[in-house]
């Protein structure tokens, strides 16, 4: 794929995730024991990436140490950009440059989204239609409240979120990934004020009148892992099988565990006590203790979690001392 560089946004704060997220950034909690980070590298390596960078700020050191083993496991070099001060999406493009530079195409991809996605598709859609940006677009979730980008009927991408963008009549709504596709040329319009700039609110509404910014429309599993609920969903699409895994290169998402039943994995490690019960679909994972008389249904234990005897985490994640109700 040519020098295609990924660019995973790692920096955010996970706010609706908390506790969650005061242990680990987003991007870095487990999904099925692997961390969320881990998946997107996999993905961006099976799409055939020569290298990638991800942003760090919210406990750098933590989101670091969890890209670099996850860029390892996929043979994918990875350079890690430090924001000391949290640059947004379009910063995080400028802060990141030197890193970037020699790219031929740049794919930029939120790092707390766990998604199936034909990446390569979107960067073929890209250059063909001379872009200077492509966002990577789905149908909108039902009932969702996601705001939208409205595309015309030539595919541009004419309103971001009701309010960027010159708009105009006959648009179609549609639900943006959270994957743009970007020419390296885009980097020069990104401002170094504001600061902690953002690319559809500072970057493409200028762009978006002569038809720089293109949407492409793809199919495929999409969740944000934004609260606990869609959390604890996400981990329940893997254990049924409702995540395609054929995408992520050498990454083996399921390897950090074992099959004790139809939609019930477990870590290596794990010790159980007489009259636990695991109830699917949840996931149990390494080295944790299930004590006699202990109850997990339709839930996720971190690795190394202890609960109590006779304790019942439902529809919960349960981390270390965390009991977070989903």
């Amino acid at each position: 794929m040519a020098n295609v560089v990924g660019m995973v946004l790692c920096a955010g704060l996970g706010t609706r995730l908390r506790p969650l997220t005061l242990r680990v950034p987003k991007p870095a909690v487990p999904v099925c024991g692997v961390p969320l980070v881990s998946w997107t590298l996999g993905l961006l390596a099976g799409a055939g990436v020569s290298r990638a960078v991800v942003n760090v700020h919210h406990l750098p050191d933590v989101m670091a140490v969890a890209a670099e083993a996850g860029a390892r496991a996929v043979g994918l070099p990875l350079a890690v950009s430090r924001e000391p001060i949290i640059a947004g999406t379009g910063g995080a493009l400028r802060e990141a440059r030197r890193h970037l530079e020699g790219a031929d195409a740049i794919l930029v991809v939120n790092g707390d989204v766990l998604f199936d996605v034909d990446v390569g598709a979107a960067l073929a859609a890209h250059r063909a239609s001379g872009a200077l940006a492509t966002m990577v677009l789905l149908p909108l979730p039902p009932g969702a409240t996601y705001a939208s980008v409205d595309v015309d009927a030539g595919g541009a991408v004419r309103r971001i979120a009701g309010a960027f963008g010159p708009g105009g009549e006959g648009l179609t709504p549609w639900h943006f990934s959270g994957v743009h596709v970007l020419s390296p040329s885009l980097l020069a319009r990104v401002p170094d004020a504001p600061f902690e700039c953002d690319v559809n609110r500072h970057v493409y509404p200028p762009l978006m009148a002569a038809g720089a910014v293109r949407g492409h429309v793809v199919d495929g599993y999409w969740n944000d892992l934004g609260t606990p609920g869609r959390y604890l969903e996400a981990s329940r699409d893997v254990l049924l099988g409702r995540v395609p895994l054929g995408r992520f290169g050498r990454l083996d998402p399921l390897s950090a565990s074992h099959a004790l039943a139809e939609g019930v994995r477990i870590g290596d490690g794990a010790i159980f006590g007489d009259g636990a019960r695991l109830v699917a679909p949840c996931f149990v994972g390494a080295r944790c203790q299930v004590p006699a008389g202990a109850v997990v249904d339709d839930a996720v234990l971190w690795d190394g979690t202890a609960l109590a005897p006779g304790e019942r985490v439902v529809h919960a994640i349960a981390a270390d001392a965390d009991r977070v109700s989903a």
